[in-house]
């Protein structure tokens, strides 16, 4: 057997060393989640329920109240009572679909959508404020040949129609920057800059941006640069691992406590939700690490 030399042993010494401690301070994490000790408060957390969508909407509630989130996210109102149960709000709410529109495919960018749009938002906007809830999602659509300028026209034009209601009932309405390299392809609100300037132009202090940390990276990288930069357009943000969208520990790219340091230090009041895929056999498990790694 060939012999190690001591520079190779310290730094394999170091490597499992390191290892570790990652390991360590993740099982901390846990146990503290599984035991609803206190978070520390500087982030507001939240979870998107369609990730966990085999684990009844009763019994998620539960463990997420047990974890210390506030919220569980991307639902109708419809499943606002059970949210009430467990003493939880809903961070973002989810869209409303009419005649196949409003989703991501086909929402805002076409003028010939409005018509349908906007009543839909408007049924939508009151149920959230009915509710005590503020922020409503919503998307730009696909391309499907459109150019970004007019894409940008379409939706202000569009969005206008609903934000002096929006402004009234005091709800925001927050459209989701997403990859159009990966998951959504030809999606049109897919730069931070587009968002802004459509932010701009709508110039509503009630519509902002729900800033995907996992679709942004994939997308643009510079995550904390353009967090501090951006942040009087956001909203909202959610979560992912980079690549594949799994767990947000050591086995992705995204330096996540770094990012939420960043977060924090704008001053952001508004919540952070897991929106990542868990891979690994307990998903309830995964939910807590993510929570304890974006606890700051």
């Amino acid at each position: 057997m060939k012999p190690i030399s001591r520079r190779s042993a310290l730094r394999h010494t170091a490597a499992a060393t390191a290892a570790a401690a990652i390991t360590a301070t993740l099982a901390k994490g846990i146990k503290a989640a599984e035991t609803g000790a206190n978070l520390k408060g500087r982030i507001n957390h939240s979870v998107c329920k369609w990730c966990y969508g085999k684990i009844p909407l009763d019994e998620f509630c539960k463990s997420a109240k047990e974890m210390g989130l506030a919220s569980v996210e991307l639902l109708q109102p419809a499943d606002f009572p059970t949210l009430r149960k467990y003493g939880l709000t809903c961070a973002m709410v989810s869209n409303p679909t009419v005649d196949g529109l409003g989703g991501i495919g086909k929402a805002w960018n076409r003028v010939e959508h409005h018509d349908k749009l906007v009543p839909a938002y408007e049924a939508q906007i009151k149920a959230v404020a009915e509710a005590g809830m503020e922020n409503l999602i919503c998307f730009s659509g696909n391309r499907g040949g459109l150019d970004d300028e007019k894409g940008l026209e379409n939706c202000a034009l569009g969005l206008k129609r609903i934000m002096k209601f929006a402004e009234e009932k005091k709800i925001n309405i927050c459209m989701e920057l997403l990859n159009s390299r990966l998951d959504h392809k030809d999606y049109q609100c897919d730069h931070t800059e587009w968002g802004v300037e459509l932010c701009k132009r709508i110039s509503s202090e009630r519509f902002k941006l729900l800033y995907d940390i996992y679709h942004m990276q994939i997308m643009e990288g510079d995550l904390i640069v353009r967090i501090r930069k951006f942040q009087p357009y956001i909203a909202h943000y959610h979560t992912g691992g980079v690549p594949g969208r799994g767990e947000i520990d050591e086995t992705q790219e995204i330096n996540y406590p770094a990012v939420m340091k960043a977060i924090a230090e704008t001053g952001f009041k508004g919540f952070v939700a897991q929106e990542f895929v868990p891979k690994r056999p307990d998903p309830l498990a995964s939910l807590n690490q993510g929570v304890h790694i974006c606890d700051v």
